[in-house]
């Protein structure tokens, strides 16, 4: 398989909105230190893999690809915290904001019950999809050589994992490894429409009740205050024949 040189159409078409995410100090600390918790997270998950598989050969290749996640993560980290520390002098204030997802995708990962050729199709997708990504970050950091560097690194270990688990998959699943690859794919399309979806109803309900308070509610705070002052101030008598059951009931 060919080493992967460009993102992806779709990261492609996005590029704008990349270079907007990436032209920011303080969203560039921001996806650096949220890329080192995905990759840590990622490498304890696939020591848990090598902890369960039965195969000696993908114990160790497990085992491998997971102390490169866990360095990945230890890079993002160590180069995000040096960025934010040289930000923190020139400015106090750290903007927030991530428009864009992760390019890893392996905190989708579940290692628990599945079985070696779901967990390498899954892996080969998310590891392809996370090598194209990366290389349109590296494009991307051209004005800073020490994080074009690390995405070189990590780029390079990528490639790697995606091979090796294409060419695993198919020796213990020669006769339906496409089919695998293909559920994979639509798994984590299905991933990404859910989290599509879930932000785009956050967006539709504060639209909704932002409408709803300034468009609704006000007729029925005037009609609150109109009847407001039809009412009497202070104490009114009460009628007679409630006083006479007033006495008769504790109530």
């Amino acid at each position: 398989m060919p080493a992967v040189t460009r993102g992806a159409p779709l990261d492609r078409v996005m590029r704008p909105i990349h270079e907007w995410v990436w032209a920011d100090n303080d969203r560039r600390v921001r996806k650096l230190l949220t890329f080192a918790d995905v990759e840590t997270d990622g490498g304890r998950d696939i020591l848990r893999a090598a902890e369960m598989t039965p195969d000696p050969l993908l114990r160790r290749l497990y085992l491998e690809h997971a102390i490169d996640e866990l360095h990945h993560g230890d890079l993002f980290r160590e180069r995000g915290a040096a960025l934010f520390r040289a930000r923190q002098r020139a400015r106090r204030v750290m903007l927030s904001g991530n428009p864009l997802p992760g390019g890893h995708g392996l905190d989708d990962l579940r290692i628990d019950g599945q079985p070696d050729r779901t967990l390498l199709a899954f892996l080969h997708v998310a590891e392809k999809a996370a090598a194209r990504r990366f290389a349109l970050y590296r494009e991307l950091v051209d004005d800073d050589p020490q994080t074009r560097v690390i995405f070189e690194e990590i780029l390079r270990d990528e490639v790697f994992h995606m091979n090796y688990t294409y060419k695993q998959l198919t020796r213990i699943a020669p006769g339906d490894y496409r089919r695998h690859v293909w559920h994979a794919r639509a798994r984590r399309l299905w991933n990404r429409y859910l989290r599509v979806a879930a932000a785009f109803t956050a967006v539709f309900g504060g639209v909704a009740l932002t409408v709803m308070y300034f468009v609704l509610l006000p007729p029925f705070a005037w009609l609150a205050k109109r009847s407001q002052r039809r009412e009497q101030s202070g104490w009114m008598p009460l009628p007679r024949a409630r006083q006479d059951a007033s006495q008769r009931s504790q109530y």
